[in-house]
């Protein structure tokens, strides 16, 4: 198992940054009446995901770090939701809906597992 020396180590921050980039990039077809409004919000929901779990790396204590890491949660749900009102907007195909979801749902259980360790230790 490869030592985790930074945040850029955990293979749930890079997945996280890749969603980011994805979710700007299908934003950009969205309707520009929704730049200040749903589209502004689905970027802060994504760009805080990996935000938060590196901010929570550097905290002094797991008991920090956990907390960011459900701050995370938190953020993937509100996400989420904003990916689900988009798709019912029909701003979102099922495709990449779906898509999306899943890297969600993949995060979210790896967030899920890392919370888990912290706590054991």
């Amino acid at each position: 198992m490869p030592t985790v020396k930074t945040f850029r180590d955990l293979l749930v921050w890079q997945k996280s940054m890749r969603l980011v980039t994805v979710v700007y990039e299908v934003t950009k077809e969205f309707p520009n009446d929704e730049r200040f409004g749903l589209t502004s919000q689905i970027r802060r929901s994504a760009v805080s995901l990996p935000s938060n779990i590196a901010e929570g790396h550097g905290r002094s204590s797991t008991k920090e770090y956990i907390q960011f890491l459900s701050i995370t949660m938190g953020s993937m749900n509100e996400l989420e939701t904003q990916l689900e009102i988009s798709k019912n907007l029909e701003y979102l195909d099922e495709g990449t809906f779906s898509k999306l979801h899943d890297n969600c749902r993949e995060i979210e259980r790896m967030l899920s597992s890392l919370i888990r360790k912290l706590k054991e230790k």
